[in-house]
């Protein structure tokens, strides 16, 4: 039963990872590795151009996994918390510190940033503010005030599903990055069965509500719709909101060891989506004359990612189809657009993007999406990951002892 999991989760948080955890020391190289690109240069990018609060909070993230891995969900020592001081040259930590730099504490839905009404945009904060609160206790106190609006006072949905905004129940598929995997990280800290629970009901809850009405015929079936609610509606598949929701699952499920089936279904459904210049469209299935199915490196970032770090978490799921899909959005983003134009420039940005704050904007992105530079770097830490892990060297094992099959 899943109490009976998170129970046992519980337990051996204080001492252990699951066995699927790899070892990566802390501030070894992080451009360790190649990936066809320049990384550095797109890291760089990505830190200075955020200048919103969920922004910040995919940036904290993006460098926890680059520089500090092994504290990371993902890595080999996330649990207990550890006491972590960020430094003045940002030399030993560079995610507390960039954090630290950029929480602005306040309360309610605004307790670790102003939100500007949205209820999950602060939260994304969260896990750096429990990692601060460790040694400073006013993050400590930011972090318990955005969770007492989180699980106390925000609006929610018919069906019990904490809502985006403020002023009325409203669900958007990006509130899955910035809510859940902060909830799972404070349970996990303060060995909270209960809110464990929450943390992977409200997955279920936004699955519910969103998923999309397809049948199993349609091979991009397990997408979920953007947003439902009375002042935003939009039941279009964006590509960018489905990476919101992978993603976040996968950091939940990287801290309780749940929700494979429900991430599957979205990064399989986006594999089933027709593609454009080797990347996914914006709205993941419109072929149409609109203007709003352009290859978009965000959507196609963030979910490569996910295929990346699930081919670890749950290798026996998530296998070599997976692995290789995301190797091909990796291989393009090393290379040229149809125009002749590098995806990424000389320095550093990644293009094209949606415009991160019109997403119904047909001009393909180009200045620099704050949130498309940190989910290339996403795609690049769970890549170096990856290898470091096994995952790719075992697939193309697999690729080359089935081709050598296929010859005899």
């Amino acid at each position: 039963m899943l109490s009976a999991a998170l129970v046992t989760l519980l337990f051996s948080l204080s001492t252990t990872q699951a066995s699927s955890s790899w070892s990566h020391p802390t501030n070894a190289d992080p451009f360790s590795y190649d990936p066809g690109f320049d990384i550095e240069a797109v890291a760089t990018i990505a830190k200075a151009l955020p200048s919103h609060s969920w922004e910040y909070g995919t940036a904290t993230e993006a460098l926890l996994e680059l520089y500090n891995s092994s504290y990371s969900v993902f890595g080999s020592a996330p649990f207990p918390v550890p006491f972590l001081v960020p430094d003045g040259n940002q030399s030993l930590t560079p995610s507390l510190s960039y954090a630290a730099q950029n929480i602005v504490l306040g309360s309610g839905a605004n307790g670790l940033s102003d939100g500007d009404g949205a209820v999950g945009d602060p939260a994304s904060l969260g896990v750096s503010a429990v990692m601060l609160g460790k040694t400073n206790s006013s993050f400590a106190q930011g972090a318990n005030e955005e969770f007492a609006y989180l699980t106390g006072q925000a609006p929610r949905w018919y069906n019990g599903a904490i809502s985006q905004h403020t002023d009325v129940p409203e669900l958007w598929a990006d509130w899955m990055y910035m809510a859940p995997p902060f909830l799972a990280y404070y349970a996990a800290d303060t060995y909270n069965t209960s809110l464990l629970h929450l943390a992977v009901d409200q997955c279920g809850l936004y699955r519910q509500a969103l998923k999309s009405n397809l049948t199993s015929s349609v091979s991009y079936d397990g997408l979920w719709e953007y947003i439902v609610g009375p002042q935003s509606s939009d039941f279009g598949l964006w590509g960018t909101g489905n990476g919101w929701a992978s993603a976040g699952m996968t950091r939940v499920l990287a801290t309780t060891k749940l929700l494979g089936i429900w991430i599957q279904e979205i990064v399989g459904g986006a594999m089933g989506t027709p593609m454009t210049d080797g990347l996914l469209r914006n709205y993941l299935n419109d072929t149409s004359s609109d203007g709003l199915g352009f290859g978009d490196i965000s959507s196609s970032s963030l979910i490569a990612s996910v295929a990346y770090r699930m081919a670890v978490l749950q290798p026996q799921t998530f296998g070599s189809p997976y692995i290789q899909w995301a190797e091909g959005i990796r291989t393009t983003l090393g290379g040229n657009n149809s125009a002749g134009n590098p995806h990424v420039t000389s320095n550093g940005t990644v293009t094209p993007a949606v415009n991160p704050l019109n997403w119904y904007d047909t001009t393909p992105y180009t200045a620099g999406s704050p949130e498309g530079n940190n989910f290339v770097v996403l795609l690049y830490t769970a890549w170096r990951d990856c290898i470091i892990a096994g995952g790719l060297v075992g697939t193309i094992q697999w690729e080359t002892e089935q081709s050598e099959s296929r010859s005899v």
